[in-house]
């Protein structure tokens, strides 16, 4: 298998083995609709701080359990202007790749940066989601191929299912070299080829039964398929009405479906529907009742007119809608992202996503179970310090309900999160346990560390070693 090289991969191929397990510092708990200082003990989690670390915090109660995760990460397009740094020179990156990297980082070139900050914290999303779970990450042309080949490589080549595509903006805009880059990629993996996702609902709304017909509802569909005469000279014929004589002939490149003695059999089930006006074709009954599945699969193709996902604008518009500013660049629509989430989760299942940026992930999450009453439950991960007004305060805003007198209110979707501050690590410098983590904390790592599975409670909330 091909695998990608480049500076400082040998220095970060292994770094999420030395990255220290922190204590995860609850601030508040948010429920019915104010903040309060006791845990909701919801499931639903923010957490301010290096995702990094974060990430290696989460694997004592949640190595192998994650259903779904999504990230949005930096497209490394060498824009630092943004509310989203999208560039490895944030300030943050650069102090972490001196200290792991070492005098090398001074000669990385934005791309070696990109690479490093991404492979420690893609090993740890890969222990940390569930032998059933998938992973959704947005990128663009600058690091899909890059991408490709470092999740071939932790995720393994045999697990990828598609990059999909989706259409972020209706309108061509003028680049340099006349193209228009109107798309972005959605790379997707499984953790095994044991999943598989949900697909489609069929859409029967064009089914009906206007003729009483005892087989069901039906649909006209097609009577042709795309082959040449010279191809199917079988298939080339006159098609004669019983009824009047009309004659119909196919065309010479889509030649009808069956053979003449097929076609007849057709015509006495009274499949086939001939036009009574001197214009149109014959067409073919399809009924409800012979479809094979009521599921479409879903096609890398994502756009607007096929499953009405929004376009970038619409992401913009909701971030306008909740803060009556525009206080976000770039943020994904909603509908994106619950159309992905809808593919792969349950309705208890869990969601990670660890470049958090405005919070769309958990917005979607909780629209999902409004939808249908569901419990789904989100961990949000943001390093950034406006996890606090922007992400949690979008999440808050989500569940009680947003809007201006200008403009129409979304309705509330309820539910209940708690924030978190990463903590002191469970070890100081010298290897010896930090004496301001409590006991349960260091029951629960060395659980872990031991069997590789979560410490359970009592009812009492005593933990059993």
């Amino acid at each position: 298998m091909p695998t990608l090289h480049w500076i400082g991969k040998e220095k970060v191929i292994n770094h999420h083995l030395d990255v220290p397990y922190r204590v995860l510092d609850h601030q508040y708990g948010f429920e019915n609709g104010v903040k309060k200082s006791e845990a909701t003990n919801s499931g639903n989690k923010i957490i301010h701080g290096d995702n990094l670390e974060a990430l290696k915090s989460l694997l004592p109660e949640y190595e192998g359990k994650i259903k779904c995760i999504y990230i949005d990460p930096p497209y490394n397009t060498g824009n630092e202007n943004w509310v989203y740094n999208d560039n490895v020179n944030d300030p943050k990156i650069k102090k972490w790749l001196g200290s792991i990297v070492g005098k090398e980082a001074e000669d990385l070139t934005r791309h070696d940066k990109w690479l490093c900050m991404m492979y420690p914290r893609l090993k740890l999303l890969h222990k940390l989601l569930a032998d059933d779970g998938a992973i959704f990450i947005s990128i663009d042309d600058n690091e899909q191929a890059s991408l490709k080949l470092l999740m071939d490589e932790i995720f393994g080549c045999n697990n990828v299912i598609s990059s999909l595509v989706w259409r972020r903006r209706a309108s061509s805009q003028m680049s340099q070299n006349n193209i228009s880059v109107d798309h972005e990629y959605i790379v997707t993996y499984f953790k095994s080829l044991n999943s598989k996702f949900r697909g489609i609902k069929k859409d029967y709304k064009n089914y009906s039964n206007p003729d009483k017909d005892s087989r069901g509802e039906w649909t006209l569909g097609d009577l042709t398929v795309g082959m040449t005469k010279d191809q199917r000279p079988n298939q080339y014929f006159d098609l004669v009405d019983p009824d009047t004589g009309r004659i119909f002939k196919p065309s010479q490149r889509r030649v009808w479906t069956f053979s003449p003695e097929t076609m007849e059999v057709k015509i006495l089930e009274k499949r086939v529907v001939f036009p009574k006006s001197n214009t149109g074709q014959p067409m073919m009954k399809r009924f409800i009742s012979e479809l094979k599945s009521d599921i479409n699969p879903l096609s890398s193709w994502i756009n607007s007119e096929s499953y009405s996902v929004g376009l970038n604008s619409e992401g913009t518009k909701i971030i306008q809608h909740i803060f009556q500013d525009k206080v976000f660049d770039y943020p994904k629509p909603n509908s994106l992202i619950e159309l992905l989430l809808s593919q792969v989760l349950e309705s208890n299942d869990l969601v990670l996503d660890s470049f958090a940026g405005s919070g769309t992930t958990a917005h979607a999450v909780l629209n999902l179970n409004k939808q249908d009453g569901g419990n789904r439950k989100f961990i949000l991960i943001e390093m950034e310090e406006y996890a606090q007004t922007i992400t949690a305060e979008r999440v808050k805003r989500v569940i009680n309900g947003y809007g201006s007198a200008g403009s129409p209110q979304a309705e509330g979707t309820r539910g209940s999160f708690d924030y978190y501050e990463l903590g002191p690590a469970l070890f100081n410098d010298d290897n010896e346990i930090n004496e301001l983590v409590g006991v349960e904390k260091l029951r629960q790592y060395i659980y872990y560390t031991e069997t590789k599975s979560t410490l359970s409670s009592s009812k009492g909330g005593i933990y059993i070693l």
